[in-house]
């Protein structure tokens, strides 16, 4: 069933988000970093506690995720953030094994932020 469009979220930003958690767990992420991300996008490396500075470091970081194993991210829900500049995607992690697809049991904030071209130009990850 199609997630309802997200009230005080510009549609444009809302289809962005959603084509980029449909590419993410697909051979279609090369597509996604060049559609979606800016290209001096400023994103978390989570596994390291560190920022990423541009769509080749992303594209890298993502490479050694799906390296060692397949991760998942299901969207489950847009709104705008609190300063009215950010969009917030509720998502829900999982990873993919051999005996199917495994969700976590709590969800994840990410945080976008976009450039006057309207393409991310910043994520963070707040825990719900």
């Amino acid at each position: 069933m199609p997630m309802p469009m997200p009230e005080g979220v510009p549609a444009a930003r809302a289809a962005l988000l959603r084509q980029m958690y449909e590419l993410f767990a697909t051979d279609g992420r090369d597509a996604l970093i060049a559609r979606c991300l800016s290209p001096d996008v400023d994103w978390p490396n989570v596994l390291d506690g560190v920022r990423l500075h541009g769509r080749e470091e992303v594209r890298a970081y993502w490479a050694r995720q799906f390296a060692s194993g397949h991760p998942l991210v299901r969207l489950e829900g847009l709104r705008p953030d609190e300063d009215g500049e950010a969009v917030v995607a509720t998502v829900r992690l999982g990873m993919r094994t051999e005996t199917g697809d495994h969700w976590a049991a709590e969800t994840v904030k990410h945080v976008y932020r976009f450039d006057a071209d309207g393409l991310v130009n910043r994520m963070d990850v707040r825990h719900s």
